[in-house]
């Protein structure tokens, strides 16, 4: 296991802010909220390499590959909240984007201690998967020098694998082993190496950005509409009739009936059209 004692950590570096402790409530809030107006510029300046993963992923997955998602503590649990929301938001399998976390599932509530340190470890949960050299992998660690996670996308690379990772350390061994880094520059956590703030939070957002313009490029939305969301609640039925209303003029009710007859706005917007074409 490969060991990065000399490397140097942002996401490690003392807080710019001294005397935490002895901050008012607001004050704690203010400052908190100042450093997170620096991560939207600092995710601007790495939107290149967000793109080119998206190209090259959302290619794959149309010719059948996978996305995998791969992480430890709170940048695994990232991976798993981003990954379990597209197949309800566009109508996509639960198989086709799949979140890997060091511990498995019982890390999802709860810390497995030293489960990050393995470097084996990692692969050997994506190869419970089957994977190909048609998917692509994204290595999440604020560190960049996850044990887990870098064994993981070694591996993976070395198959074929198309790789990526997202990390708040430019330069970290991490990004030396992927084809596409994810680094964005971020300073200093508020208080002092807790990397689930600022870099927490960019983590969300570049994994929003990278599965929200993946599903786009697969057509899975219709203008600005998810049009191939499932309809599981009273709230969406209401939605996808509403986008039907938008789309076909008809009244509440019947666009009401047509989506709950078809069981989605794509699938009711095609039927509606081979009704009116039969007619």
């Amino acid at each position: 296991m490969a060991e990065f004692k000399d490397f140097v950590k942002v996401t490690e570096m003392p807080s710019i802010y001294q005397d935490i402790d002895k901050m008012t409530p607001r004050e704690v809030l203010e400052c908190m909220n100042k450093e997170d107006h620096k991560i939207a510029d600092a995710i601007q300046l790495v939107i290149p390499q967000i793109e080119k993963f998206v190209i090259e992923a959302t290619k794959r997955m149309k010719d059948g590959g996978r996305l995998f998602y791969i992480g430890s503590g709170s940048s695994g649990r990232f991976g798993i909240v981003d990954a379990s929301e597209v197949p309800p938001t566009y109508g996509m399998p639960y198989d086709l984007i799949i979140a890997v976390i060091a511990g498995g599932d019982a890390a999802i509530r709860f810390p497995v201690e030293g489960a990050e340190d393995d470097w084996d470890q990692g692969w050997k949960d994506i190869l419970k998967y089957n994977p190909t050299p048609k998917d692509c992998i994204v290595g999440i660690a604020a560190s960049g020098t996850t044990p887990y996670t870098m064994g993981a996308l070694t591996e993976a690379r070395k198959i074929g694998m198309f790789t990526g990772c997202i990390t708040a350390n430019a330069g970290s061994p991490m990004t030396q082993i992927v084809d596409v880094d994810i680094a964005p520059y971020l300073g200093p956590e508020f208080i002092t190496a807790s990397s689930r703030m600022k870099s927490g939070t960019s983590q969300k957002i570049i994994l929003n950005m990278i599965t929200n313009g993946i599903m786009i490029g697969m057509g899975r939305v219709k203008g600005n509409k998810m049009v191939n969301m499932h309809i599981s609640n009273k709230k969406l039925v209401d939605r996808g009739t509403r986008m039907l209303i938008d789309y076909l003029g008809l009244p509440y009710e019947e666009c009401k009936e047509l989506l709950l007859k078809y069981g989605g706005v794509q699938k009711a917007l095609d039927g509606y059209a081979e009704e009116q074409k039969n007619k």
